[in-house]
């Protein structure tokens, strides 16, 4: 249902770095760079978009779930962002609560948003 989706950052060379350390590990690169507003995904197109804020005041924070291979991209993702400083909010583990093969961790980007890496194919 989605195309892309865009987010706002406090520090657009920050969250690039971010980005490019963690969407490496499940085959997300950076696809377009405009300086200010870069594209992610897998070749060809990129579906997730950073750029510089512009517009609000404040902080909402977003979920984002980037959809990893297998259990093993959603560990490299974890811990690629542990190793980049991003702070934990849930280890990889089964979420059985959304169904019995969720796989997913949790950590937050450097504007602070809730940033996820899951699997949905049973082990």
């Amino acid at each position: 249902m989605l195309d892309h989706l865009s987010i706002q950052c406090a520090d657009v060379a920050a969250s690039a770095a971010f980005y490019d350390h963690v969407l490496a590990t499940i085959g997300g690169e950076r696809i377009m760079d405009f300086g200010e507003v870069i594209g992610y995904g897998v070749p060809p197109m990129p579906n997730f978009w950073i750029g510089a804020q512009e517009s609000g005041s404040g902080f909402r924070e977003s979920h984002i779930a980037f959809s990893a291979p297998d259990r093993a991209g959603v560990d490299a993702f974890f811990n690629a962002a542990v190793e980049h400083g991003a702070e934990v909010l849930h280890p990889p583990r089964v979420w059985p609560e959304y169904h019995p093969s969720y796989y997913g961790g949790f950590v937050r980007d450097p504007d602070g948003n809730n940033v996820e890496a899951v699997c949905h194919a049973p082990e």
